[in-house]
């Protein structure tokens, strides 16, 4: 059976030493100059010396190509424009474009994620665990709130520069890992993490 074409970008679910993730994730602050709508499992980089009037570091959505690091990934959003949760039924569930916004971001370096692979560069396969790769931008689901950034499988190399580390494989009877497969789901670490960085930002 096919895999389901369902990305939804880097969802935390557990930590390197096998605890489950739990946590609610680190509030950022997103200013309304910033252009971009912010999805659940966006990735998002810690912006230069910047941050709100409280000293809340401000994101903004990573890029996708080796070479750039990011901080982690969106798991909440809050559209109201405060550091607190103000959410109502008609709120938007993602983060929407050129508004001011607070989101909660995984930012732990030593959690892992899953994500989906594009079919662009063909199946991974099961050889591709504790390889690198990049990330690849998407478009975001609106309904869903969920991103749309995949594992860039063209991108399958050892290279160090690439944004993630793939782990293994997610352990799912829905998920088949195999060289005719392609969109299937990794458990991956993110390789270029700005809290990794000897240098500050």
């Amino acid at each position: 059976m096919a895999n389901a074409n369902i990305p939804k970008g880097l969802i935390p679910v557990q930590h390197r030493n096998g605890a489950p993730y739990n946590a609610p994730g680190r509030m950022y602050h997103v200013p309304a100059s910033d252009g971009t709508a912010l999805f659940i499992g966006d990735p998002v980089v810690v912006v230069t010396n910047a941050s709100d009037a409280n000293g809340i570091p401000t994101v903004t959505r990573a890029t996708a190509a080796g070479g750039n690091f990011f901080t982690g990934s969106v798991v909440g959003v809050n559209s109201g424009g405060e550091p607190v949760v103000t959410r109502t039924r008609d709120s938007a569930v993602y983060r929407l474009a050129s508004t001011l916004a607070y989101v909660w971001v995984a930012d732990d370096p030593d959690l892992l994620f899953e994500i989906q692979e594009d079919s662009v560069g063909g199946s991974m396969a099961v050889g591709a665990s504790s390889r690198n790769v990049d990330l690849v931008a998407g478009t975001g689901n609106v309904n869903s709130g969920y991103s749309g950034f995949m594992a860039d499988s063209s991108t399958l190399a050892v290279t160090a520069t690439l944004q993630l580390r793939i782990i293994r494989p997610v352990e799912r009877a829905d998920n088949a890992i195999s060289a005719s497969d392609t969109l299937g789901k990794w458990l991956v670490a993110i390789n270029l993490h700005t809290q990794r960085q000897a240098l500050g930002i």
